[in-house]
């Protein structure tokens, strides 16, 4: 069968890589991709939001299934325009994708439908916003309603600094239209947990946990990025906390999406944080995480082609989700000065070494290819992954891997998997 992916990050080239391994894969497309996805896949020139061109491409090819990988698709409605055109497509419908493209959809639904989650309030008037931050607890949470590329979230410790926060996203409007309604929230303190999971619309499946490292520096200081580093499973999502969590969180989220009207089917990706008093949600999204894909797809046994068209068909009940019985870890290689300015451009070497060693992956976020040559082109570069028999095996072993890869002004944290230190 023929598959289109659309999308260009490191999540992406996680997800071209484990259809490359389906059985039933012969031919695979991206939108627009990137260097090391075109390793794969044939790369073809048409953006993520250009619908119309994707569609017109896919019944071109003749295109079997097209997967939506990124959030600003599926929240405008990609799925939707395939399904439109008579076309199968995994990923959300925009009614459903609105989980993630709204906070404070999100926060109401847990509400209404009893899903344990921090205290909150929504505003869309600053005014109001600061009255309220004028009798709140610190530190507190603000946050964007919309889609914000994973940063427009602020922590903020005291009064002063979350009058600037409501500037910085109400009136400045640093994260655009996004910032038009916020979310505060009360702050909570525990262990955070990355849980993607497949639905069909009925039934939900977790695959194995995760956690994502998202400051830009060591010891967790500076600025929120897309994500600098992960690893995978959390030895704080215990078994009791899973089961918790099937009950309590993904099931009630699946019916609850169901029951008004909203079916969801895709990945769900649910953010949680264990806390003194008990597992709550900290935020919903509408498909797979990045840099969690990196860490999470290497260890599944299963066809993923397989569970992706039972999500579609309705039948995810009749599959048996399996990981392997190990653990992997990823670090993220960005460019100096990510996420505000950095340079790009520069020659990548090394990337050849990864082919000779099983249970490594260099996964491209932000390259791209020019005269034969795989150039920096973005913020997040390359996704190093290394699979281990436990967590500090992979961690060594992704540190090692790092060292293959050189340009210029390469950049990483140094402490991605510290908690398993502490487990």
């Amino acid at each position: 069968m023929k598959v289109l992916v659309i999308g260009s990050g490191g999540r992406e080239h996680a997800i071209v890589t484990s259809v490359a391994k389906s059985k039933r894969v012969d031919k695979i497309y991206a939108a627009p991709g990137n260097a090391g996805i075109a390793e794969l896949a044939e790369c073809v020139d048409i953006g993520v939001m250009e619908f119309d061109k994707l569609v017109a491409f896919a019944k071109e090819k003749s295109v079997d299934l097209t997967i939506v990988a990124p959030d600003d698709p599926l929240v405008a409605g990609a799925v939707d325009a395939f399904e439109a055109a008579g076309l199968r497509a995994f990923g959300p419908r925009a009614n459903a994708a609105i989980i993630e493209g709204s906070k404070a959809f999100s926060k109401e639904l847990m509400k209404k439908y009893d899903i344990p989650t921090a205290a909150y309030e929504t505003f869309d008037d600053a005014d109001k916003a600061i009255a309220y931050l004028e009798t709140a607890k610190f530190p507190i949470v603000l946050k964007a309603d919309g889609l914000a590329l994973g940063k427009g979230v602020l922590i903020c410790k005291d009064l002063e600094e979350a009058k600037a926060g409501v500037k910085e996203i109400m009136l400045d409007k640093h994260f655009g239209d996004a910032g038009n309604k916020m979310v505060i929230e009360e702050f909570m303190t525990g262990r955070e947990v990355s849980v993607l999971a497949f639905s069909d619309g009925t039934t939900i499946k977790p695959m194995t946990s995760a956690q994502d490292h998202k400051r830009a520096g060591d010891g967790d200081t500076g600025l929120n990025t897309g994500g600098m580093g992960t690893f995978s499973p959390s030895p704080f999502y215990t078994d009791e906390i899973a089961a918790f969590c099937q009950k309590e969180v993904y099931d009630k989220a699946i019916n609850a999406m169901k029951a008004e009207g909203r079916p969801f089917v895709g990945v769900l990706f649910t953010g949680l944080m264990i806390t003194e008093e008990g597992t709550k949600v900290l935020e919903f999204n509408a498909r797979f995480g990045d840099p969690e894909a990196q860490v999470v797809l290497p260890r599944m046994k299963n066809d993923i082609i397989d569970v992706m068209e039972a999500c579609i068909d309705g039948k995810l009940a009749d599959i048996d989700l399996q990981f392997e019985d190990n653990a992997a870890v990823c670090v993220v290689l960005a460019s100096d000065g990510y996420p505000v300015k950095y340079d790009k451009g520069f020659e990548i070497t090394g990337l050849e070494t990864f082919k000779e060693h099983e249970g490594y992956y260099c996964f491209h976020a932000g390259t791209k290819l020019s005269d034969g040559k795989v150039l920096t082109n973005g913020g997040r570069v390359l996704g190093v992954t290394a699979k281990g028999e436990d967590l500090k095996t992979a961690r060594a072993n992704a540190y090692k891997a790092t060292e293959w890869v050189s340009f210029d002004n390469k950049y990483m944290r140094h402490d991605i998997g510290r908690a398993i230190d502490e487990a």
